[in-house]
């Protein structure tokens, strides 16, 4: 047996976990949907296809199958753009008690 680190993220505040959600998501080939954010942090791996990612105004990257990503609760996601073979890949949404996961479009307030 063989265990690899493959992602370690610190999280900016504490986030009481009562539940994660895990999704599949299937992004159309060459489909942009825009900046975007979330209300908690995700995790993610790609499974099959390729993303063009970056967070706020960092560096953007392409992510291809076994790549892991995280996107931080309540910052924008600048890319997470399909590529001309499209994308799926897996989400790991934490979350406290009662909520769910969200995506609201367009970039976090200031």
């Amino acid at each position: 047996m063989t265990r690899k680190t493959l992602d370690d993220h610190r999280l900016d505040a504490v986030v009481p976990v009562r539940h994660v959600e895990v999704r599949r998501i299937e992004i159309a080939p060459g489909l942009h949907p825009g900046a975007h954010w979330h209300n908690g942090p995700v995790f993610g791996v790609i499974e099959r296809g390729s993303v063009l990612f970056a967070v706020g105004d960092g560096p953007e990257w392409v992510l291809r199958p076994g790549d892991t990503f995280f996107e931080p609760g309540d910052r924008t996601i600048a890319r997470f753009d399909a590529t001309e073979e499209g994308v799926t890949f897996l989400a790991w949404f934490p979350l406290p008690e009662s909520v769910s996961p969200e995506l609201t479009m367009g970039s976090l307030p200031s």
